[in-house]
């Protein structure tokens, strides 16, 4: 089910801590991520170039001193993405607990 908002690169658990996590901060560095998020380098590497591709994330490369290192963003399209689908998601559980309700009800009216 990808109703309206849901994003369907979201529904993958590990890109949607990915995108949470960073939508708390700004330009997070690359090994931060990756121990927050509990992957390894060549896993979350996998997913920043599938959220990258979509325009999620912000990639930016540069040195601390002599060592190369890599740091996040989540970009405004990534921030907007994230603000639908759990908005989506809250409406899905919402309407869940409507029917529930609905069918609680009934079955009261019944009996």
């Amino acid at each position: 089910m990808t109703g309206p908002g849901l994003s369907t690169l979201l529904l993958d658990p590990t890109r949607l801590a990915i995108v949470s996590l960073l939508a708390a901060t700004e330009w997070a560095e690359f090994g931060w991520v990756r121990d927050s998020v509990e992957l390894s380098d060549s896993a979350l590497s996998k997913q920043v170039t599938t959220l990258s591709k979509p325009g999620y994330l912000e990639v930016k490369k540069g040195y601390v001193g002599k060592r190369p290192r890599t740091w996040l963003n989540l970009s405004e399209t990534g921030h907007d993405a994230l603000r639908a689908h759990v908005a989506a998601l809250q409406e899905i559980v919402e309407k869940s607990h409507q029917t529930s309700e609905a069918h609680r009800a009934k079955g009261k009216t019944d009996a």
